[in-house]
């Protein structure tokens, strides 16, 4: 039987157990580099600096929205970075509200709106 899971995909919903040495870890496992955390699922994400946050590296969760996303909370490392008026106009126009922090900030905040059981998306960068 085949999997069509991409691969670094982790699916449904889980809080983020800890976070820096270059990674994540989350449901009894470890991911190094950057994450997508999505409704749907945990995924690997290609960016490593807050210039590498745009609509195409964002395009599994414009994917997810509206229906399944209000908040996306954007990890850009370890300083605030603000996203580009670009990307936050496309956000817009699908009724999702974007929050850039720090990596930290954002996935504590994460896990606290997705215990909460809010439409919550995180994208975070890796520290």
């Amino acid at each position: 039987m085949s999997d069509d899971r991409p691969a670094g995909f982790l699916p449904g919903r889980h809080p983020i157990d800890a976070y820096g040495e270059g990674g994540f870890k989350f449901g009894g496992m470890s991911h190094r580099g950057s994450l997508l955390a999505l409704p749907s699922g945990l995924y690997a994400w290609d960016a490593t600096t807050p210039a590498d946050i745009d609509v195409g590296s964002l395009a599994r969760i414009l994917a997810e929205a509206p229906e399944a996303i209000e908040h996306l909370l954007v990890g850009t490392g370890l300083d605030l970075a603000p996203l580009a008026p670009a990307l936050v106009q496309r956000l817009r126009t699908l009724k999702i509200v974007a929050e850039p922090m720090a990596t930290g900030a954002a996935a504590r905040t994460y896990n606290i709106l997705m215990g909460e059981g809010r439409r919550v998306a995180a994208a975070l960068l890796a520290v």
